[in-house]
């Protein structure tokens, strides 16, 4: 079998990714559409993740936050997002890069996302360091309550290569003034129990 020089599986998840951006940025300008709710997954210790020394002591690998109610100041930008997010009942303000991103869920619709985080891609003097959490932002109610659905996730299905699969994983660019209320409880390491898209599956062995 030849070798891909093309990497079309990098092509894919740059696609996939850019669905988490267009969503994002959606919301920055309308807020949290009906029932809709996110569960972003990524890898704490990736390159440039920026989270406080607390969460990054709690969460040192993977960190899975929830964008529906209570979450303020988001902020989307060409190579990933900010936003402000209550833990514990303290404030944090995290940055996140595309890249960084494992996992992406909407259980109010079953779909979901899952993302192969290259190795190479981690940086190990991140996981080190820390930042300060921001000041507290107002958070303004934008949606109403809704359960998390815990069915299937949609699968879609691409043509050709497969490949064996990765783990999931947890949430980048214009600033918005207050988009939501207090989040639901954060959900670390959790993965949905359904099938995801899987990068891994567009990739073809060497």
């Amino acid at each position: 079998m030849s070798t891909d020089l093309i990497r079309y599986d990098l092509l894919v998840q740059d696609a996939l990714r850019g669905v988490v951006k267009r969503v994002l940025t959606d919301t920055v300008r309308d807020g949290v559409p009906g029932e809709h709710h996110y569960y972003v997954t990524f890898i704490t210790h990736a390159a440039g993740v920026r989270i406080s020394s607390r969460l990054r002591e709690k969460y040192p690998n993977e960190m899975t936050i929830v964008l529906q109610h209570q979450f303020w100041d988001l902020a989307v930008t060409e190579h990933g997002f900010e936003v402000g997010l209550a833990f514990g009942g303290i404030p944090e303000r995290l940055l996140v890069p595309f890249d960084a991103l494992s996992a992406f869920y909407d259980p109010s619709v079953q779909f979901g996302l899952k993302f192969e985080v290259e190795a190479s891609e981690f940086d190990q003097e991140a996981a080190n360091s820390s930042d300060e959490p921001s000041e507290q932002a107002s958070v303004t109610s934008i949606a109403p309550k809704t359960k998390a659905s815990k069915a299937k996730i949609k699968s879609v299905s691409i043509p050709e290569p497969d490949i064996s699969k990765k783990e999931t994983a947890k949430k980048p660019a214009k600033e918005s003034k207050a988009l939501t209320v207090e989040p639901p409880a954060l959900v670390a390491e959790a993965k949905p129990t359904a099938d995801v898209v899987s990068l891994d599956s567009f990739r073809k062995k060497n």
